[in-house]
């Protein structure tokens, strides 16, 4: 289907709705890298005309990815929720922001509305939103997950306490985990990125981050972030693991580039799910995106990369995950350029997943040749907890010594807590008074309770 818009004397048309959204999206570089971005902002403004007048039903009538050639295309619609979709059936992509921006959009509502909204729909309004208008509609949205904790909960945010090592040296992750639950991090999970692919080194990571909650009986999770197939490896062996992670993408193409499919996403989550170590929740799924991941593979079917995001986010809803995180600026100036569009892409990646109903997480980062600083994270950072995101990362320092880029510290996730006045996961902060490391009010105390016994044992 050709769409068009007049502005002026002259007639924009754009050969079908994949076409139209790639030319309504806000320039990045990875869309113009693809040639598939608009070449002017009079072409990019008659897209998005265009775009408002798109009635929401014709998202599921045509694909923007063929359903006969994409499984994660038949995910989507096969899925889809008719029931839920009815309180939107009726409107266009403009008149759907004019009313998730109204007072009738209420984070009830909007919670029983995410089965019914596909991932091209949540893209589309997206594309016709200011910054703020995608931190208000992300703030009303509120989606709640548990494993041995309870995250998402509204006035909190979490942290991913990420102990990384270039050698996956023991003591080394030991020191990092230590410093991290000492300035209060780790309450979404204790995850490690290893530098290695062997199995037994994998194995020795997942047993190290099990002795430690163990030991010190930290309410929180563990992740050794993996490929899915070595994990359901070690739990044949018996490992004691907590969360099953997977990179994922928002095509069949750009996920079997990462060696995987829906069927052993299927396979790990019942495999998660059969080790029974929740202690309050059975949501055993992480999983990470990032906007360019399908164009990196070849594999985005002429799709801007932000909509290929967000089918990623169709991806991980269909296994209950624990967590979900946008890792913004990570792949490259190649496809986010600079600090502006890193902001943009960080707030539309959060708004969509939310707004599809996950927890949504986002790890504000930048690498060092992109066109980016401190301050452009600065900024998203405070951004993202205006907008209520479900967690960010804990880096030691804010520099990556492993994966060689630049994320959140602790001492971040401090500052965007006092800022707004934002907890951590209930049962984080009781264990954080309970060890005396946080008052009665669960500001830090600054004291050691019951670490340095541990610690002296664990870095001998």
């Amino acid at each position: 289907m050709i769409y068009r818009h007049a502005i002026g004397a002259t007639i924009y048309a754009f050969d079908d709705l994949r076409d139209l959204m790639a030319k309504a999206t806000p320039l990045r570089s990875g869309d113009r890298l693809a040639g598939i971005a608009a070449d002017s902002a009079e072409v990019m403004i008659a897209a998005r005309m265009a775009l408002a007048d798109v009635p929401l039903k014709q998202f599921l009538l045509e694909a923007v990815v063929p359903y006969e050639e994409d499984e994660v295309t038949r995910l989507i619609i096969d899925g889809h929720d008719a029931a839920a979709f009815g309180i939107v059936s009726s409107l266009t992509v403009g008149g759907f922001r004019d009313w998730l921006l109204s007072d009738a959009a209420t984070t009830e509502i909007l919670g029983n509305l995410a089965g019914g909204i596909t991932p091209e729909m949540a893209a589309a309004v997206s594309k016709l939103m200011r910054n703020q208008d995608l931190i208000l509609v992300a703030k009303k949205c509120e989606v709640t997950t548990r494993f041995r904790n309870t995250i998402g909960l509204r006035g909190r945010m979490s942290t991913r306490l990420q102990p990384n090592h270039p050698f996956d040296d023991a003591r080394g992750i030991s020191a990092s985990v230590l410093d991290g639950i000492l300035l209060g991090s780790g309450d979404a999970c204790i995850g490690i990125n290893p530098a290695s692919d062997d199995p037994e080194v994998i194995g020795g990571l997942v047993r190290l981050l099990d002795d430690i909650i163990a030991t010190l009986q930290i309410p929180t999770q563990a992740c050794v972030l993996t490929h899915v197939t070595t994990t359901l490896g070690l739990i044949g062996q018996g490992m004691p693991v907590d969360l099953v992670f997977q990179s994922i993408a928002g095509t069949q193409a750009a996920n079997r580039s990462f060696g995987i499919d829906l069927a052993l996403l299927r396979e790990a989550h019942q495999a998660g799910l059969s080790l029974r170590r929740g202690t309050v929740g059975d949501n055993v799924m992480y999983f990470e995106t990032g906007q360019g991941s399908a164009l990196s593979a070849n594999a985005h079917h002429g799709v801007d990369q932000q909509t290929c995001e967000a089918r990623a986010y169709a991806v991980a809803r269909a296994f209950d995950p624990l967590l979900v995180n946008s890792v913004v600026g990570f792949i490259g100036p190649e496809y986010l350029y600079d600090g502006k569009e890193i902001i943009r892409a960080g707030l539309e990646d959060h708004f969509c997943g939310k707004l599809l109903g996950l927890p949504l997480g986002v790890d504000v980062c930048y690498t060092n040749h992109a066109e980016a600083d401190q301050d452009d994270m600065d900024n998203l950072l405070t951004l993202l907890a205006a907008a209520g995101v479900t967690f960010i990362m804990g880096v030691p320092g804010a520099d990556d010594v492993m994966l060689n880029y630049q994320s959140t510290s602790f001492h971040d996730a401090l500052y965007v807590r006092d800022l707004f006045g934002l907890k951590r996961a209930p049962e984080y902060d009781d264990w954080l008074f309970r060890s005396g490391l946080a008052g009665a009010d669960f500001r830090l105390a600054g004291g050691t309770g019951l670490l340095p016994d541990f610690a002296s044992r664990l870095l001998a």
